[in-house]
Order: C-alpha cells, then structure tokens, then sequence
C-alpha cells in the first residue's frame, strides 16, 4: 500500500494547533502500513521549519515519534520539502527517511507508475513568485537567515506565513485552465497518476492519456485528507 499526504501545517496559529497535531499523529499511528509499504508526505507537514545545525524545531515531535514507529515498522517514508518547509537539510534523512530533491520526481512502486512532487513552482511562470521562490532556495540567503536567533526567526516566519494567507484566501482549482494542468499533460503518457499539495484543495482530475491527475487537500479544517494507492 501506498499512502500520500500534504499540508497539515503544524505549528500554524490558525485553528488549534495542538488539536491539528494530535489528529495527525493520531491518523499516522492507525495507518495499517507494515514492510513494504510506503508514505509519501508531499511537503508543508510543518508550517515552518528550519533546520539549525543544533537546533530543531519542537512543534510537531510526536510526529517525528510516530515517523519513526513507522519506519521501525519497516515503512519507507518519504519526504518532499513544500514550500513552507524548504528549509529541511539533512536530519530527516539521518532519521531514515528518503528526501524528494529535486522535485518532481518519478516512482514505480507496486506496478504503478505516478510522479509526485509539492507542486509549487510546476508551471509556474509569475515573475514574483520564481524570483521569491529563488531566494528561499538560495545557498547564501539559507546562510544569512541561519544567523538569526531561532526565536526571532521562528516568530518572524510564522506572522509572515499567517499574513499572506489572510492576504491570499481560498484558492479555486482553475480546471484544464491551471497551469499545473497542463504541465501534468506534458509529462510522459506512461505516468499513471500525478500527485500534488500545495494548493489546499481536493481534486481529482482525469487527463486526455486516461492518467490521474490527484491534489491533496490541506488538513488545516479538519479531517484526514490522504490518498491511497
């Protein structure tokens, strides 16, 4: 069995987020996942997360336990960094999970063949957007906010990620219209199912080669939105 999911935003300030947290842990501890099966988390699992070389943060441990119960299991977990939590070097991976990097990338698991990735940045050609989006993966930027004390770096982050989704609201799937759309049509026709976050909103699409085209749906409002392969 193959389990996807994206953006619970743990640590957001909108909601409960405790209540968030324990909903998540407890989904990943029900999951009847065992040697062999796999779980991708598709990025914004954490609303923000920087990895300093001694310090992490501590919104969201016991999902890290429940991780780690999981691939004690013998489950592959799979990480893809969103947007949100860019900033994950190499303590995942020294936990045992397996870093999407870069994006997307192409899985034959099971006899199925899909493509999952975040999905920020496919297809997307605004010029504000790739410019801020090349300062979040910029090396020196990274080295630069480093230098913050990570109360005042955690506190900042947070007011800017709650600002601009005030700023921004709902967001409303396009259809055949939206750019990720088409870039999931000009992808090889042999991928069977193209998985994504990021947006917030569930859909499910079927493309002109007959393949899935999938968006998770964020688990902000409640629920245990996933998907099952």
């Amino acid at each position: 069995m193959i389990v996807f999911a994206s953006d619970v935003h743990l640590g957001l300030r909108k909601g409960d987020p405790a209540e968030r947290e324990h909903r998540f842990v407890a989904w990943l501890r029900d999951l009847a996942l065992g040697k062999g099966d796999s779980l991708f988390l598709l990025g914004d699992i954490w609303d923000f997360w920087y990895e300093y070389k001694y310090v992490v943060p501590k919104d969201g441990i016991r999902v890290i336990a429940a991780l780690l119960d999981l691939m004690d299991r013998g489950v592959e977990v799979y990480f893809a960094p969103g947007n949100h939590d860019i900033w994950c070097f190499h303590w995942f991976e020294e936990l045992g999970m397996h870093k999407i990097d870069p994006q997307p990338e192409v899985f034959e698991l099971e006899g199925k063949k899909f493509m999952v990735a975040h999905g920020d940045g496919l297809g997307n050609d605004k010029k504000s957007f790739l410019f801020l989006r090349k300062i979040f993966h910029s090396k020196f930027c990274q080295a630069l906010f480093s230098t913050l004390h990570p109360r005042l770096a955690f506190s900042f982050a947070l007011r800017w990620s709650d600002g601009n989704r005030r700023t921004h609201g709902h967001y409303v799937w396009k259809g055949k219209e939206e750019k990720l759309y088409r870039y999931a049509c000009s992808q090889p026709s042999d991928i069977e199912y193209f998985i994504f976050g990021h947006f917030h909103t569930p859909v499910e699409e079927t493309l002109p080669s007959g393949a899935k085209l999938i968006i998770l749906d964020d688990w902000i409002d409640g629920g245990t939105p996933s998907f099952t392969l």
